[in-house]
């Protein structure tokens, strides 16, 4: 693999830190070199939050990723403000329910998740909150999206992650994620078996 160096940026409280640490914690358990590095700033009271993953067989030279292979989006601001650093024949993930028609560079690859409309499936409750709401677990789902795309890491690796990384007093929050994350494997999995 060498060195892989992913962007994942939404607006805050969209768990975009939560799922930077998923990643590089996952690469961890598979005895990879990690780096982790989330941008805070102004921007976090509603604005964007971002992180940067590297993950890679060798030693990591600078955590500083400027033109990233995978580039996670969750909101258009984010989408506006990182695309031109995503490398031709990259990856772009984006929430296609808070994202419905980007314009998208013809040299990258998109892959369309509707995590937030996913995520509100899986409340049982069927109690949706206002629109234009934070779906918690949408970040787990487009995590689950980029598993299934591109394998960067086994979806044991991220399950065990969550394990670890989730605090005792929010097993809850532990399964709802789970869920979130198998549901958005599985969005993948579902395209990928309707195209052959």
């Amino acid at each position: 693999m060498g060195e892989l160096r992913i962007i994942a940026a939404g607006s805050g409280g969209q768990g975009i830190l939560f799922l930077g640490r998923l990643i590089a914690y996952g690469g961890m358990i598979e005895g990879k070199q990690v780096t982790w590095f989330p941008s805070y700033g102004a921007e976090m009271l509603g604005g964007t939050a971002n992180c940067t993953i590297v993950l890679s067989d060798e030693m990591i030279g600078s955590p500083v990723v400027r033109n990233p292979e995978i580039l996670i989006v969750m909101n258009s601001a984010s989408l506006k403000r990182f695309e031109s650093r995503l490398q031709p024949g990259g990856l772009l993930l984006f929430d296609s329910s808070l994202i419905p028609s980007p314009g998208i560079r013809p040299d990258v690859r998109a892959l369309a998740v509707p995590a937030s409309d996913l995520a509100a499936s899986l409340r049982k409750s069927g109690t949706p909150g206002p629109p234009g709401t934070q779906v918690k677990s949408a970040n787990m789902v487009i995590l689950g999206a980029l598993l299934a795309a591109t394998g960067i890491l086994k979806e044991e690796s991220l399950l065990q992650a969550l394990e670890e990384v989730t605090p005792q007093r929010r097993k809850k929050a532990l399964e709802e994620n789970r869920a979130a994350l198998m549901k958005g494997i599985d969005s993948v999995e579902d395209k990928k078996s309707n195209h052959h």
